[in-house]
């Protein structure tokens, strides 16, 4: 079983300075591992009254059955999940507004190495990652191709989390697209995306919504941004997938990118 440590969450307090009105539905956000899932919950959370998050854990198929309370339409919360499509997810988050957050898979190869080695995530079979046997260009293949019988592959994932999703009614945001609309909150595209998410959210706009989502896009309160991961000594990774694995991904993936919109 992974464990996440990191900085404490503190955004509880954020939401109390705002004037909230509460869900009317459930409100599902769910994401693609290491898809910028803390950067869309924490924004989300800005607009939702803190008694109705659900913040118990992440919903992810192994524990949906302890979490169901999540979904519950008489009692509505905000509940984030790294949700696998199945015949029983889809049964239990039927009554919720369900928004699915992607990240560009050639992205997400970085993202999820500079995650397993850090010193955030803790999972038995996996720690040897970070003991240094491993150069960067090694980590990033195991990222793709997964490791057999220990963890996913990237197809396998996306396939999983993301694509079996779509065109099911859920509401496809790309991480890209948040940090292109946070770059410059004054423009009118930014405040148009951030209308189209909310209402996607059942969440009526603000007079306030920029100081909102400002607050709840601060890196310094998402526990995995990538500042705040602590990597093993001299272990780095490049800001861009390099060109050979960007050609393993869509050897292993054909076609990913563009079905998400990214090619």
């Amino acid at each position: 079983m992974a464990i996440i440590t990191g900085i404490k969450d503190t955004l509880d307090a954020e939401v109390a300075r705002f004037s909230q009105a509460p869900l009317t539905q459930p409100l599902l956000l769910n994401s693609v591992p290491k898809g910028g899932t803390h950067l869309l919950r924490n924004i989300v959370r800005m607009f939702v009254p803190a008694e109705q998050h659900y913040d118990r854990d992440f919903v992810q198929i192994p524990n949906m059955h302890l979490h169901l309370e999540a979904f519950n339409p008489h009692a509505p919360k905000l509940c984030a999940a790294h949700l696998l499509f199945s015949d029983q997810a889809v049964a239990n988050v039927r009554t919720a507004r369900h928004v699915l957050l992607v990240r560009d898979p050639y992205d997400w190869v970085l993202a999820r190495a500079r995650f397993f080695v850090s010193d955030a995530f803790h999972q038995e079979n996996v720690e040897h990652l970070k003991s240094g046997v491993f150069n960067a260009d090694m980590l990033l293949n195991f990222m793709i191709f997964g490791l057999h019988g220990k963890t996913p592959a990237l197809a396998d994932v996306y396939t999983h989390n993301a694509a079996a999703w779509l065109g099911t009614g859920v509401y496809l945001v790309r991480y890209e697209d948040i940090l292109a609309a946070l770059a410059d909150l004054d423009a009118p595209a930014s405040e148009q995306y951030f209308r189209d998410l909310l209402n996607a959210c059942g969440i009526d706009v603000p007079a306030d919504w920029q100081a909102r989502v400002r607050v709840g896009s601060d890196r310094k309160l998402s526990r995995t941004a990538r500042e705040n991961l602590m990597l093993p000594e001299g272990m780095t990774f490049p800001s861009e997938l390099p060109e050979q694995q960007k050609r393993l991904v869509d050897f292993h993936a054909p076609g990913l990118r563009q079905l998400l919109g990214y090619a």
